[in-house]
């Protein structure tokens, strides 16, 4: 009886994976690697590492010691052995766990991990399992590093509003956050993941970017995102376990077998970064710059991901109960088609937080400022971006002893991670694009059609003026209200850094004349003094 009570209490700990994990079918496979079943021991330990707990972490949770050298011989001697076997077997090649911390990417990307599973921080599986909490069933998410917390949500009431009633209503069956990098868009998602739960059967959350450490040394460090075919095996995996496996060359059956499960169950299906799959500047092969002017409008698939386009084509056309959500900085091109107020395809733009909101963000931050004038200096300069607030707040907070005024008073606004965002964001615009944006920043009189068409050189017509503003809105890079067009303050102090860069080191290299660089630093002071940012204020 005291056996069966102690094997009993053992399956209880880390219960957790159990919710994230197919844990019986890992148990099997293991077993078979093994050549007999797993010991409860083995097991233990196993669940411990797949909640994220390091050896010494399932030592000090299990035995309450501060030496894991039981643990760590468990694993280098058993699990560890195993899990080479088993992988290596599925894989065809040659497969090490090198550390603790690689088990969950091994077995994840070998098809173990749930479709769904709880948003939040590994460090918060880690204290609900230890309190005895339960956990929220929700969704997967792709990056346990940098898992989003949505206890300190602020702002986007609106924007919850009116996404609720289109869930409500049952009148979207798919809905795009669109807006710039940082603008929020996996929060609110996370958030209504949160809010929605209850309302769905299934709730299956995939991201299409890859993360640095599944990439291999050939590949980008950024854009390289999962093919259709991967994605589609993770998802019907849990829609559909018994459907063959999904190849390049059955994709079309494969996005038919979804439609069908999303129209029997009711499922909150989530593609996070699907800008992730869309073409940079560079990937527009074999173009000079007048053909990028006339495909300039073009929010191309990566090679090799142009099914994902009839897969949205797909999921926007064909009637299903279910709701999808996609997050992207930019609009593909069938949402544009498909969307209206009145149609089941419908986008969401997120811009900036309020005042208010960003406000709550500083002082979370520790940073209260007495001139509330100040404050909100500095949320119209980053356009009330979350993410910007939170990396410049920190900067703020341990360069410049909490001192807005004393930042604001140094000049230097865009780097760091903010530098990155803008940059990778700039990087995938056409060279008209590219060009626009230089002259809305330092031509703040251009902001009509005809004052652009006009400054653009070499000419180009209307049309394709007007569709690089069209690409430009659909990237989140500028409002259009009206003849009026405008872009936010960060992209123009982006623009002014890179433009003063650009300048010294043509200066440097003697590659400028007297008069342009004139026209540059005067177009520069002329900005300068237009923001306030030398004032004293």
């Amino acid at each position: 009886m005291r056996a069966r009570d102690n094997s009993q209490k053992i399956e209880e700990e880390f219960i957790e994976a159990k919710r994230n994990w197919e844990l019986e079918k890992l148990y099997v496979d293991l077993g078979s690697a093994k050549g007999k079943a797993l010991t409860p021991v083995e097991k233990k330990f196993l669940r411990g590492l797949l909640c994220g707990f390091s050896p010494a972490e399932i030592a000090k949770t299990v035995y309450n010691s501060s030496s894991s050298s039981t643990v760590r011989v468990y694993l280098s001697n058993g699990l560890y052995k195993y899990l080479e076997e088993m992988l290596s077997n599925q894989a065809g090649e040659n497969v090490k766990v090198k550390s603790w911390s690689r088990v969950t990417h091994l077995l994840e990307k070998s098809g173990y991990k749930k479709s769904w599973s709880s948003i939040q921080d590994v460090n918060s599986v880690k204290d609900n399992i230890q309190n005895n909490h339960t956990v929220v069933d929700s969704n997967q998410t792709e990056s346990w590093g940098k898992a989003i917390d949505i206890n300190n949500f602020y702002g986007r009431i609106q924007q919850l509003d009116k996404i609720e009633s289109w869930v409500d209503a049952q009148s979207s069956r798919l809905i795009l956050l669109l807006g710039m990098g940082g603008s929020g868009k996996t929060a609110l998602t996370a958030k209504l993941v949160q809010q929605f739960h209850s309302k769905f059967s299934c709730i299956i959350w995939r991201n299409l970017r890859r993360k640095p450490c599944e990439l291999s040394l050939s590949e980008s460090s950024y854009n390289v995102s999962l093919p259709l075919e991967v994605t589609l095996n993770q998802i019907l995996q849990t829609l559909s376990p018994g459907f063959q496996t999904v190849t390049a060359e059955n994709l079309d059956d494969g996005i038919s077998e979804l439609i069908n499960c999303l129209r029997s169950t009711r499922c909150l299906l989530i593609f996070d970064a699907w800008d992730a799959i869309l073409c940079t500047k560079d990937e527009y092969s074999g173009m000079n710059i007048h053909d990028s002017y006339h495909d300039c409008s073009r929010i191309c698939y990566q090679k090799g991901h142009e099914m994902y386009g009839e897969l949205l084509r797909r999921l926007g056309e064909s009637p299903h109960q279910s709701c999808v959500i996609l997050n992207s900085r930019e609009k593909p091109q069938e949402i544009a088609m498909l969307e209206g107020e009145a149609l089941p395809v419908k986008s969401l733009f997120l811009d900036g937080l309020e005042y208010q909101d960003c406000n709550h963000i500083l002082k979370a931050k520790g940073l209260i400022s007495f001139k509330s004038s100040l404050s909100k200096k500095l949320v119209d300069i980053y356009a009330g971006n979350p993410l910007f607030i939170k990396l410049i707040a920190t900067v703020i907070q341990e360069l410049f002893a909490g001192s807005i005024s004393n930042f604001l008073k140094q000049g230097t606004l865009i780097f760091g991670d903010i530098r990155m965002v803008l940059d990778q964001q700039f990087n995938r615009l056409s060279d008209l694009e590219q060009q626009i944006v230089y002259f809305l920043a330092l031509n703040k009189e251009l902001t009509s059609l005809n004052a652009l068409q006009e400054a653009i050189v070499p000419k180009v017509s209307q049309r394709v003026i007007l569709e690089a503003i069209e690409s430009l809105q659909r990237r989140s890079l500028i409002a259009k209200n009206g003849s009026h067009i405008s872009q936010t303050q960060v992209l123009t102090e982006y623009i002014v850094e890179k433009l003063i860069e650009e300048q010294f080191n043509l200066m440097q290299q003697g590659k400028y004349s007297f008069s342009n660089y004139s026209v540059f630093e005067s177009h520069f002071k002329k900005y300068i003094r237009e923001v306030g940012l030398n004032s004293d204020k």
